[in-house]
């Protein structure tokens, strides 16, 4: 366990500052002092360290030799403008280094790197004289720190054992140390600690404490903490020699510098650190001897306890405020009961929904919020299901309503049930808007394409009415005269025809059939009512294993009839037209879920800026026609539940209709 190392650095400039901590980051912990008074307690805290000054900051240079007489243990490294005479002064002083303020950062690192290194084996020198001293000396020590009498030991008994009140962690906190202070009878009390995991740990109230302290800042990789979790017991200036790795001591003997601490006790909560108290020296002067030290880590258990608890009901308050401001904001209206039929919960949104106010809805049967939630809620009580949603129209407000609503269950133990109630207002006054706005625009399509399709035929039949009083005599023209009209009056009943089937369709009757039926129909009526002939190939794949489906034979192969028909008149043009129909099963978890029809085509595809309007009335590229077809074929696999899609690119188009299956084998 090696410390990191440290970085002092003295500067009044926020750029330079700035800089140097992005230069150092990763290489040591920095330190920035900006008041020349505290550079020397700073490096009573963190020696030995490398110090950076700036030598364009107040008393710069005067600071520069009191450190190399008072701190030999530190290196020096001394930032300035170049080639200035405070820069060149610098060199003389006898310090580590003296660079340009514009260094950069590849070199600065080389150089506070080998800095570092130079500090290492200093470092390393003095903790071998230090242990050679402290062999010598051990006897005697042992001999002076023997127990001081009962009358020198810590009143622990003033430390109220028991905080009860925990909703202002802060006041907590600041009470805990002044309490700790007064049962320990020390000068100086800190408490680091973090709120909840993957926190920082930092000064969380202090008594006395160093300037410095409260900019202090610790991760769970910091050497102090990784030295409480492997060692587990609190560090004592007095208890320094017993810690025989070097790079151990050193963490410890940092930490009370840093802190200005005699002793340093961890803090834990299930299990893990969760913060450390910290005490300097005692009001008498005395130093804390044995059983001093077994004193403050019964009184940090006690400590411990308290903050834990504290925790724990600071995160059930924040858990409680985030789930009742939850409930409170969310549009929907929320109604809770208890096992009892006993309203507990009325959201705002639920008084304004229902027009009942909560004072007379909360703590009363669940009838005050009206019978028909009432009864909805009394039903989710005794269902052990989950029940689907309701809508009616309330009486009091008339506003639509619909209702989810859920039995409340912890661990297998029942609470009671909610309703989640839903205002449907504004959607059904957004439907009846969309509603009227479709319509419209169907209305002024069908007139369009009918004033359309009507106008050819009408023109046919008026020019030959026109004409036949003239050539009433030549009976190739009476010929040909009926031979049109008959023929353009059929196109009009077809176009009658086709409204009224898209306006009032057949009632399907839905039976399990193998859907390999209507697809053989479909290829039929496509040949006899659309043209399609053998200029086309038609391929398919129908295998025997097809689930049953649940349909109207006849209304699928009309629908499969269109597919198909569009599918030939896009390949006609091409050099080799083909058609392939096909079928396959869809299965989830291992059954039979549904049937995949799909009528692909090899012509040149949908234009893409129709392709998201090809299943909308009246939408048709050909010359001729009315554009019902798809939207017909939509409807129709909508009843029967199921789902088409379009797959277009210049090389063809596929469209795949699935159709759920019956679950018959």
């Amino acid at each position: 366990m090696i410390p990191r190392p440290v970085c002092v650095l003295y500067s009044h400039d926020p750029e330079v500052t700035r800089r140097i901590k992005a230069f150092v980051r990763s290489m040591a912990d920095l330190r920035h002092v900006s008041d020349a008074d505290r550079v020397d307690a700073v490096l009573q805290q963190t020696s030995p360290a490398l110090v950076i000054m700036d030598l364009r900051a107040k008393e710069c240079r005067e600071l520069i030799e009191q450190t190399q007489r008072e701190w030999p243990q530190n290196l020096i490294i001394a930032l300035g403008v170049g080639r200035s005479e405070p820069l060149r002064d610098a060199e003389q002083f006898g310090i580590y280094a003296a660079e340009d303020l514009e260094v950069d950062r590849r070199r600065f690192q080389s150089l506070v790197g080998r800095a570092f290194d130079h500090l290492k084996v200093l470092q390393e020198n003095h903790d071998l004289r230090e242990n050679s001293y402290q062999l010598v000396e051990l006897p005697r020590r042992t001999e002076i720190s023997a127990p001081h009498s009962s009358a020198s030991s810590l009143p622990l008994l003033r430390f109220p054992r028991v905080f009860r009140r925990f909703d202002n962690v802060d006041a907590l906190v600041s009470s805990i140390v002044e309490a700790v202070a007064d049962a320990a009878g020390v000068i100086r009390v800190g408490l680091f600690a973090r709120m909840r995991p993957g926190e920082h740990y930092r000064l969380r109230a202090g008594l006395r404490c160093l300037p410095e302290t409260g900019e202090l800042e610790f991760t769970e990789r910091d050497a102090l903490v990784r030295w409480f979790e492997l060692n587990g017991h609190l560090i004592a200036r007095s208890t320094l020699p017993l810690i025989s790795d070097q790079h151990e001591r050193a963490v410890v003997r940092r930490a009370l510098d840093e802190l200005g601490a005699e002793v340093i006790v961890p803090l834990y909560g299930r299990g893990l650190i969760i913060g450390w108290l910290f005490f300097g020296r005692r009001v008498t002067g005395q130093t804390f001897n044995q059983e001093d030290l077994e004193n403050l880590t019964l009184l940090a258990e006690n400590v411990s306890t308290v903050l834990e608890n504290s925790f724990l009901y600071q995160e059930a308050t924040l858990q409680k405020t985030l789930a009742e401001t939850l409930l409170k904001t969310i549009p929907p209206g929320v109604v809770a009961i208890d096992e009892n039929a006993i309203v507990r919960w009325f959201n705002p949104m639920a008084e304004q929904i229902l027009g009942i106010s909560a004072s007379h809805a909360l703590n009363k049967p669940v009838e005050a919020v009206g019978s028909k939630l009432a009864g909805i809620l009394r039903e989710a009580l005794e269902s052990k299901r989950s029940l689907p949603p309701e809508n009616w129209t309330d009486g009091n407000t008339q506003r639509p309503l619909s209702v989810e609503t859920r039995r409340l269950i912890d661990h297998g133990v029942p609470l009671g049930a909610v309703a989640v109630v839903h205002d449907l207002t504004r959607e059904e006054t957004a439907r009846d808007q969309q509603a009227l706005s479709d319509r419209a625009t169907f209305w002024s399509d069908l007139a369009a394409s009918m004033s359309h399709e009507v106008r050819n035929p009408l023109v046919a039949i008026k020019t030959f009415a026109q004409l036949l009083p003239e050539r009433f005599d030549d009976a190739e023209f009476r010929k040909e005269f009926n031979s049109i009209v008959v023929k353009e009056i059929d196109r009009l009943d077809k176009i009658i025809t086709q409204i009224n089937n898209f306006a009032h369709p057949p009632e399907i009757v839905l039976k399990p059939i193998d859907v390999r039926e209507p697809l053989r129909r479909s290829l039929e009526i496509a040949r006899s009512r659309f043209g399609l002939n053998g200029d086309v190939e038609v391929q398919t794949s129908l295998p025997k294993d097809l689930p049953p489906v649940l349909g109207d034979e006849t209304a699928l192969a009309e629908a499969f009839a269109h597919l198909v028909a569009n599918a030939a008149e896009a390949s006609i043009n091409q050099k080799n037209p083909r058609i392939i129909l096909s079928a396959r099963p869809v299965r989830e978890a291992g059954q039979p879920s549904g049937v995949v029809v799909t009528i692909r085509d090899n012509g040149k595809g949908i234009d893409p800026e129709i392709k998201n309007k090809v299943f909308s009335p009246f939408c048709t590229t050909k010359p001729r026609g009315m554009g019902l077809g798809l939207p017909i074929v939509k409807r129709t696999v909508f009843d029967h539940h199921g789902r088409v899609d379009i797959d277009s690119s210049p090389h063809g188009t596929s469209v795949s209709v699935m159709l759920p299956a019956t679950g018959l084998s």
